[in-house]
């Protein structure tokens, strides 16, 4: 039987935390034991205490306000040392419905998944949700898997239920939230994802704790999955515009021979052979890019390892320790 922690991130959410907290299915089948685990990011009100109240079990509270991804990296931290199996992420306002959270895992007690996450756009429903943010949404999910070549539905959803070998795997995030970077990690680190149809109400007057304007979240994520992308797959990430830079310098270069060969005259075409260069050295430059980044990639998947490794000890010692 599986020990499964559900996390709940909370920022100033004294007045639905508590709602949140009770709302959790406490049996759910195939799981001998479920926690309610809060994080507290800082809160000015009284959420901790609250959540406390209401019934969670673990209670881990930040001194300062740090941002989505650092609640994440320390949900994951202490369902590790709490020796989780699984970890499933909601979030504290009630717009998701938390009687799915056994929908959520089922998939990973099969071992179909190791990832599941919410899906809002593809077969579930977002009630009330603002156009341009689903708008938006959609895109960054579709760009995002046609360049990795996975079909991904929806890349932003907070609700999910993580695996113990995925949590044991994932890198510590560094981004503003944790949503985009760790989809992206777990394609480069052949987890298997599956994305669960999801019910979610959106509140006309709810203020988001994350996103102060849609351009600064677009803005935000646009770099966190830049940088996601370049770390999963430096070779296309950097050698497929080498190549085409490439293969333009190729086309210029054949366009300058076909104009100079017939008089032998350069100047009237250097344009053409200037570009070429030009063209050339760029491209040449990403190749030495992509191959560097690659290098690194290797070296980081040693530290993964390692840090893999660590977690993994951490784990074992606090199953151990609820044994004895």
């Amino acid at each position: 039987m599986k020990k499964l922690i559900v996390n709940i991130p909370a920022y100033n959410e004294a007045k639905n935390i508590a709602k949140t907290v009770k709302s959790v299915p406490r049996e759910i089948a195939g799981i001998s034991e479920v926690l309610v685990q809060v994080v507290d990011d800082g809160s000015r009100d009284s959420t901790a205490e609250v959540a406390k109240e209401a019934g969670a079990d673990i209670v881990v509270s930040h001194s300062t306000n740090r941002r989505l991804g650092a609640v994440f990296n320390t949900a994951v931290e202490s369902a590790i040392d709490n020796g989780a199996d699984l970890m499933v992420n909601i979030d504290a306002d009630g717009q998701f419905d938390s009687r799915q959270i056994p929908e959520m895992v089922a998939p990973i007690l099969s071992g179909e998944a190791d990832i599941t996450i919410g899906d809002r756009f593809n077969r579930g429903t977002a009630e009330g949700i603002p156009f341009l943010k689903s708008f938006l949404n959609r895109l960054a999910a579709k760009v995002v898997g046609a360049f990795l070549n996975v079909e991904i539905h929806d890349l932003t959803c907070g609700f999910r239920a993580h695996s113990r070998e995925a949590l044991l795997r994932l890198n510590q995030v560094t981004g503003f939230t944790y949503t985009q970077e760790t989809i992206i990690d777990a394609i480069g680190k052949k987890l298997k994802l599956k994305w669960i149809p999801v019910r979610v109400r959106y509140f006309e007057d709810r203020q988001s704790r994350i996103v102060k304007s849609v351009w600064s979240f677009v803005n935000n994520s646009f770099k966190i999955i830049i940088k996601a992308i370049r770390d999963v797959r430096p070779m296309k990430f950097f050698g497929l515009p080498g190549l085409v830079l490439i293969s333009l310098s190729g086309v210029f270069f054949a366009v300058f021979l076909y104009l100079y060969l017939p008089n032998l005259q350069i100047t009237p075409y250097r344009n053409h052979l200037l570009v070429a260069i030009a063209f050339f050295l760029v491209g040449l430059q990403f190749l030495v890019f992509a191959l560097l980044s690659d290098m690194t990639k290797t070296n980081r998947q040693m530290i993964e390892y390692l840090a893999y490794r660590e977690k993994l000890r951490r784990w074992r010692k606090a199953r151990r320790r609820k044994m004895s």
